[in-house]
């Protein structure tokens, strides 16, 4: 139920004139924030908190919801115009976003990530608004069997929904996966392939990797083929030509649109799972019903505005376990924990009978941001297409200085610059044989979210624990089906391919 007074409450904390600005700032600073290579969500919020101190509480979580909603958003930018997703959860984005721009259609690409990431985030600030004690319980359902289905779904939705050699994509995932292990047992603390560096005991950090196979990759490739000019440079069209294609195609958009809002909203209430989970299972699934299923990874809108969905939505999912429950339910609400403690506020299920200003002013927040993020994407639009005019014997130099600043800011050590040129080399190497970038991120990111799971698991219980638990159960029953359906399509296609030629 809704608190009515509380939700006036909250009304009159974000419309205030002190209210708006400071998610106006949170916006714009949230965009830069999560285009930036290197700057995650829980960074830029982190790096934020202590301006707050004297701030009003309710003035400063509005502030950070708005950073926190705006920077899952900023990532999609350079993804789809450099091939250097920002945030995690935009590889999927890049995957796509970054094929329209080398067609010329940034723009579009553009346009239609703002709006999807817009409403998605709408979506799940609804959803947080009306029904967070309820959905909390969602989150409280999941033990280590479920994580540990949960993650293998992800990876086993990477493969199943890469149209390329399914053997390729399950080498790049394995490789994902190996990188994870490095670091320190997360059992018995063992240490696991550090070669003595002190700066591996925490394993290899995704984000230089991430730069590294995707920005620099691509660089390297580029260089290679002598392309230092843009084929097909994007045009700048206005924001009414933008909205009025939109428009034009909701027929095409809507059904992955609100498909993947539901289901990046209902992800990000698992404590852990990451925006990044309910963008991969999101693609996958709008890759599944689409009837442009040839086009994933080769440039789908489609598959731009199901990653920006859920990416979005998930903010206001992760919301509901850390209001309702005092359980932050990704990095950045870890933070946002952290800084109600240190606000001096209760944090708890209490929370929301003691401080209902403060949690409907978030919950209010969320909404006002995404409005705020579409005017400021939209708009913003004309200005980021212009990187597609700038020689890459300019650009190239460009990304190169921020990767590496952006490698080293994580935890200002030299070895993620040299991990991010590794994998840059790396990514340039699985360019030319074909291999795929993406899965070998998604290994790394839920390698150590699988394993850890795991094996909680089998000392809980054995390998017969995953068969006790109905919801582990069924998320490994559609793991399999996720890997079963590309081989059957393929048999059933060839199939119909004799019979045609056979008449």
């Amino acid at each position: 139920m809704v608190d009515v007074s509380g939700l006036i409450g909250g009304i009159d904390v974000v419309f205030s004139l002190s209210g708006f600005l400071f998610v106006l700032l949170g916006v714009f600073l949230g965009i830069l924030i999560g285009a930036t290579p290197g700057l995650s969500p829980s960074m830029g919020v982190a790096l934020l908190v202590p301006l707050s101190f004297r701030m009003e509480p309710e003035v400063a979580f509005v502030f950070f919801v708005a950073v926190y909603q705006a920077s899952n958003y900023g990532g999609s930018i350079t993804a789809i115009l450099l091939n250097a997703p920002g945030t995690p959860s935009s590889v999927v984005t890049a995957m796509d976003g970054y094929v329209l721009t080398k067609k010329g259609l940034a723009d579009k690409a553009l346009s239609y990530a703002v709006f999807s990431s817009a409403l998605g985030g709408l979506i799940g600030g609804i959803v947080l608004l009306l029904f967070t004690a309820p959905i909390a319980k969602v989150g409280l359902m999941f033990g280590p069997a479920e994580y540990f289905a949960l993650a293998l779904l992800g990876l086993c939705t990477v493969i199943g929904f890469h149209k390329g050699s399914m053997s390729k994509a399950f080498i790049a995932l394995s490789f994902g996966l190996l990188l994870s292990t490095i670091g320190t047992d997360p059992i018995t603390g063992q240490e696991r392939m550090t070669f003595g560096l002190i700066e591996l005991y925490d394993g290899v950090s995704f984000i230089p990797v991430m730069i590294g196979f995707f920005a620099l990759g691509e660089i390297f490739s580029r260089i290679e083929e002598n392309q230092l000019v843009l084929a097909a440079p994007a045009r700048l069209e206005r924001v009414v030509s933008q909205v009025r294609s939109i428009w034009d195609n909701r027929r095409l958009i809507l059904r992955p649109l609100f498909q993947s809002s539901v289901m990046g909203t209902f992800i990000g209430v698992i404590p852990g799972a990451g925006s990044a989970v309910a963008s991969f299972l999101a693609y996958g699934q709008a890759a599944t019903y689409a009837k442009d299923k040839e086009e994933y990874g080769d440039g789908a809108l489609t598959g731009v505005i199901a990653s920006e969905a859920a990416n979005s939505s998930s903010v206001g999912g992760a919301l509901v376990p850390l209001v309702s429950l005092g359980i932050p339910g990704s990095a950045t609400d870890a933070v946002l924990l952290g800084a109600l403690a240190l606000h001096g506020l209760a944090v708890g299920p209490e929370l929301m009978t003691t401080e209902p200003r403060l949690v409907y002013g978030i919950f209010i927040a969320v909404l006002l941001a995404n409005v705020m993020i579409f005017l400021c994407g939209m708009y913003g639009n004309t200005l980021f297409v212009a990187v597609t005019r700038i020689s890459p014997k300019v650009l190239y130099p460009i990304i190169l200085c921020l990767a590496m600043t952006g490698s080293f800011t994580i935890r200002n050590a030299m070895i993620d610059c040299w991990v991010c040129l590794i994998a840059g080399g790396l990514g340039w190497l699985a360019k030319r044989q074909g291999i795929p970038a993406a899965p070998i991120i998604l290994g790394l990111v839920l390698g150590s979210l699988l394993e850890t799971n795991f094996r909680r698991s089998i000392l809980m219980g054995g390998i017969e624990f995953f068969f006790t638990k109905p919801l582990a159960l069924g998320l490994l029953t559609l793991s399999l089906l996720c890997l079963i359906t590309p081989f059957t399509r393929s048999r059933m296609n060839r199939s119909k391919a004799v019979q045609c030629s056979g008449n």
